[in-house]
């Protein structure tokens, strides 16, 4: 099969794997919070971001390797965190693991993901990034540093978007329950995906399996959990400054904040020692009042000299573009990667890739890029 011809973009992905997951599995990784006006209002802000075609260069030539936080990465994206990855696509944490590891970019776990740090550590290159929720309990804190470290993940990144729940009322409405088990709707959508059922009961039923190492007390408390909530809530606090000095203390590699929006927030980063900031808004999860993440962008890019990385609404090689256009240094999709795997298995991952590396190249090449260095001088500016 020719899967260029068949599958050109993310659109065409999220089509097909939107027939080959689960309802309830698919409303979990596509919704977004409220009435996802935040997930929309990412499209539409990075759709007015444009540049301006330019001819009469000769022949371009991009270059589209990147260095980031002193690592050597293939292309300038990378693969972001999404929780309960393996609920996607059964055995999402290893595929994904093992293609960045091959391809030369990051790849993001979640505490909250249906796979533990020493089942992805055999599939680790160096590229690997642990994206922490971060734990109340101290001891539980040290643990999960230890076992991070000990499986290979180089780079820590920790979240402080998510201080409470958010409702994700599509989500609710598409039947997953806490803690997640057979109900005959479920059982129902599960029967029109075939081949997810059966990689499912190969791989075994998807569960938090890094959190439930914690203790049997916290698992029994799931029940009390709303159904849009999962047992990852039991665990983390909301982190301040001090949190932010007490990881950098701990953590020997690189560290990076993620869900940065206000420019304020950025300020102070620098001096706890943080080698990153990550602009998010959650890709919309959160909170249906935020800005656009590339609106607020150029902001944190005025605001620190950090690294910035970027992610939210980000559909293709020209919405990296504008994301390193504006400031940012890096961008992860998170995703799109799961479509990916959804509609073509683990044949997913690198025909992402490539097509991602096909649609920077050729939207350089219009607008005379050679380097990514060079794209803000070429925005447009009315």
């Amino acid at each position: 099969m020719d899967l260029n011809s068949k599958y050109p973009a993310i659109s065409d992905l999220r089509y097909k794997a939107r027939k080959r997951i689960p309802h309830f599995a698919w409303e979990y990784l596509d919704s977004a919070t409220g009435d996802e006006s935040t997930l929309h209002r990412n499209r539409s802000a990075l759709d007015a971001v444009h540049f301006v075609p330019r001819g009469l260069r000769g022949e371009i030539v991009p270059e589209l390797a990147t260095t980031f936080l002193d690592q050597a990465y293939s292309a300038p994206f990378g693969i972001a965190p999404v929780g309960m990855s393996g609920l996607m696509w059964p055995g999402a944490e290893k595929a994904l693991a093992s293609f960045a590891a091959e391809a030369k970019i990051p790849y993001g776990m979640s505490t909250v993901s249906t796979a533990t740090p020493e089942d992805v550590a055999p599939h680790l290159g160096n590229t690997g990034w642990f994206q922490m929720y971060p734990p109340r309990d101290e001891a539980i804190r040290n643990d999960m540093l230890k076992r991070v470290k000990d499986a290979g993940f180089t780079t820590l990144v920790v979240t402080i978007d998510v201080p409470s729940q958010s409702r994700r009322e599509r989500q609710i409405r598409g039947g997953l329950v806490q803690p997640p088990r057979l109900t005959p709707r479920i059982l129902a959508q599960v029967a029109r995906c075939p081949v997810w059922a059966i990689k499912t009961a190969l791989n075994g039923k998807p569960r938090m399996k890094m959190i439930e190492s914690y203790g049997k007390a916290v698992m029994e408390s799931v029940a009390s959990l709303p159904s849009n909530n999962h047992v990852g809530y039991l665990l983390r606090t909301a982190p301040d400054h001090d949190y932010v000095k007490i990881l950098r203390d701990a953590w020997e590699g690189s560290l990076i904040v993620k869900g940065v929006m206000c420019p304020d927030d950025a300020v102070p980063l620098e001096g706890l020692g943080v080698d990153a900031a990550w602009v998010s808004n959650h890709a919309g999860r959160q909170f249906a009042g935020s800005p656009g993440a590339i609106d607020m962008l150029p902001a944190v890019r005025a605001a620190t000299k950090l690294p910035l990385i970027f992610d939210s609404g980000i559909e293709g090689g020209l919405d990296i573009l504008r994301a390193l256009a504006l400031g940012a240094d890096f961008v992860m999709l998170g995703r799109a990667w799961h479509y990916a795997l959804g509609a073509i298995g683990t044949r997913g991952p690198k025909h992402m890739y490539d097509m991602l590396m096909d649609d920077l190249a050729s939207n350089m090449i219009q607008i005379a890029a050679t380097k990514l260095n060079e794209l803000p001088n070429l925005l447009h500016r009315p």
